[in-house]
C-alpha cells in the first residue's frame, strides 16, 4: 500500500495537490493530516498531509486477509463485491465453518484484528465488510425476516416484543428492516454486552 506526502499553505491547497498529482477526486483518497508548521518572522504556514488512493487501501486489505489466512494454516480465495460504496470481502475456502465459529464469533474476531490492523496502517478507520461464504449476508437476511415477523405479531396484538442481546451491527439491521414500519417502532435497551431491542406498536392516530 503506497502512501504519498504533500504539503501547501491549507490542508485545501495540500489536498488539491494530491489530487492534481494523481489524478483521482478527494473521495477516492484516504487522506491523513501529518502536521501544521505555523509561518515564522520569513516562513509561510505550511500543511502535510498523508494519502493513500482508496483502490490500494481495498486491494492491502484483501492481500492482507490471505497472508493472515495463509499463516493460520488455511488455503482461501477471496472476492471483492461493493455494497452502498463499501467493499465487502467474502472469503471461500475448505475451513468455513472453523473461520466463522459458533454464532460467527471466529470472524467477529477476525473482523476486529483486521479493522485494528488497517486503522494503525490508515491513522483512521476505514469501513469494511468481511464476510466468509456468504455468511453475514445469509444472518442479515435472517434477521430481517425475524425482525418483519415479530414486527406483524406486534402489530396484531398491540403488545411489545424484546428480543435477544445483539451487538450494536445486529441491532441496526433490525432498526433499519423496521424504520418505515406504519405499525411499530424499535428502540434499544440495556447495556453491553447484553444491550437488545424492543419492537413496540405505535399509538392509533
Amino acid at each position: 500500500m503506497e502512501k504519498h506526502n504533500y504539503s501547501g499553505k491549507t490542508i485545501e491547497e495540500a489536498i488539491n495537490n494530491a489530487t492534481i498529482d494523481l489524478q483521482e477526486t478527494q473521495e477516492n483518497l484516504i487522506i491523513k493530516e501529518l502536521s501544521e508548521v505555523k509561518g515564522g518572522l520569513f516562513k509561510s504556514k505550511k500543511v502535510e498531509i498523508e494519502v493513500v488512493e482508496r483502490r490500494e487501501v481495498v486491494k492491502y486489505i484483501k492481500d492482507y486477509t490471505l497472508k493472515l489466512l495463509k499463516n493460520m494454516g488455511v488455503s482461501a480465495n477471496i472476492e471483492i463485491k461493493n455494497k452502498e460504496e463499501v467493499p465487502t470481502y467474502t472469503i471461500y475456502s475448505e475451513n468455513n465453518s472453523i473461520l466463522i465459529g459458533r454464532n460467527g464469533k471466529n470472524l467477529k474476531a477476525l473482523q476486529i484484528v483486521l479493522n485494528q490492523h488497517i486503522s494503525k496502517e490508515l491513522g483512521k478507520p476505514f469501513k469494511f465488510i468481511l464476510d466468509i461464504n456468504d455468511y453475514k449476508e445469509k444472518h442479515d437476511k435472517s434477521l430481517e425476516r425475524l425482525a418483519r415477523n415479530i414486527a406483524r405479531e406486534v402489530a396484531t396484538t398491540k403488545v411489545e416484543a424484546k428480543l435477544d442481546p445483539m451487538n450494536s451491527y445486529e441491532r441496526r439491521i433490525i432498526h433499519n428492516a423496521l424504520g418505515n414500519h406504519k405499525k411499530v417502532y424499535t428502540e434499544s435497551v440495556g447495556e453491553e454486552p447484553n444491550r437488545y431491542v424492543v419492537i413496540k406498536p405505535k399509538e392509533e392516530e
